[in-house]
């Protein structure tokens, strides 16, 4: 059995959908309102905030993905990301079960270096504090023994379906809509993203390959990174949209900030977008040398015709 933990966002999907094509048609799916994605699903409704739904949601797993995510709240990062972690470490080492465990980039520095593997944790803000505390957490259970476990690191997102992210919300989602799509503070840094798919696809190779364990790893991106002004023109020559955009100076932001909630939680991310944001994953390349990474074009044509189905 292989079991998904947050199975309702877009890399639990994703990933679902990945292990029944190329692994396993034993699949548990845990969520609060899980759905299927393939016929054979196991679905488990599970609060995985509770030790004991934890515990039960695990049971009788031989491979557990961590893809829970939660709102971009900081107080609830704070508060509910370290018990989810104990909780999990827990249900995996009473049931023997391996974990990958998807994590983001929070807890690296916001500056121009390239992003490795190696890379020493300095966050910026409360989310990044909690992400590296739960991160070195983990890393202590995997050198204890307690866990066989993985990191599976992946910069931000962009893709199809339900794909959350800042450059899906602000720049693909408005596009779609008609709107004109707004970026951070400046538009000529080089973006390293993501394709959510190929991220699932990636952890769904990494959880079954058994020397894999015991690492972190830096799932694979298109190295032919982009700015936003190249991303936006792309996308809107793909979608045959208008290309103009707006990008939003600090003053601005913090000015929302006064009456958003959300864009005050988003503020410790900004300096990221000041600077080129270079994520290596040379790692995985060189180990999985047949992993083909879908490139910008082709991710905003699937993100295109996604669009034109419905």
């Amino acid at each position: 059995m292989q079991t998904i933990l947050g199975a309702s966002g877009q890399i639990g999907r994703e990933l679902a959908l990945s292990l029944k094509r190329d692994f396993t048609s034993d699949i548990r799916l845990v969520s609060r309102k899980p759905q299927k994605m393939n016929d054979t699903d196991q679905l488990v409704s599970a609060d995985l905030l509770n030790a004991d739904d934890a515990l039960r949601a695990v049971e009788g797993s031989s491979i557990v993905y961590v893809t829970v995510g939660l709102p971009m709240d900081t107080q609830r990062w704070v508060e509910q990301w370290p018990v989810l972690m104990r909780n999990i470490l827990q249900a995996c080492e009473s049931h023997n079960a391996r974990l990958v465990f998807f994590d983001n980039t929070y807890m690296y520095p916001q500056t121009a270096t390239p992003q490795t593997e190696e890379t020493p944790f300095q966050p910026n803000g409360e989310k990044g504090k909690v992400r590296a505390a739960i991160a070195r957490e983990l890393m202590q259970a995997m050198d204890e023994g307690r866990v066989d476990a993985m990191i599976c690191r992946a910069p931000e997102f962009y893709g199809p379906g339900k794909t959350q992210s800042i450059t899906n919300a602000t720049i693909l989602d408005k596009l779609k809509a008609g709107k004109k799509p707004t970026v951070f503070l400046r538009d000529d840094t080089l973006r390293s993203l993501i394709y959510t798919p190929d991220a699932s696809r990636a952890m769904a190779l990494l959880g079954n390959t058994p020397d894999a364990y015991g690492q972190t790893w830096h799932l694979p991106c298109d190295d032919h990174r982009l700015t936003y002004r190249q991303f936006i023109q792309l996308a809107s020559e793909i979608l045959q949209t208008d290309s103009q955009y707006k990008i939003l100076k600090r003053w601005q932001l913090k000015l929302a900030g006064l009456l958003s909630q959300q864009v005050r939680d988003a503020a410790e991310l900004l300096p990221r977008y000041e600077v080129d944001n270079i994520f290596v994953s040379d790692k995985f390349k060189k180990r999985f040398p047949e992993f083909r990474v879908t490139t910008f074009r082709e991710g905003l044509t699937a993100v295109a015709e996604e669009t034109t189905a419905r």
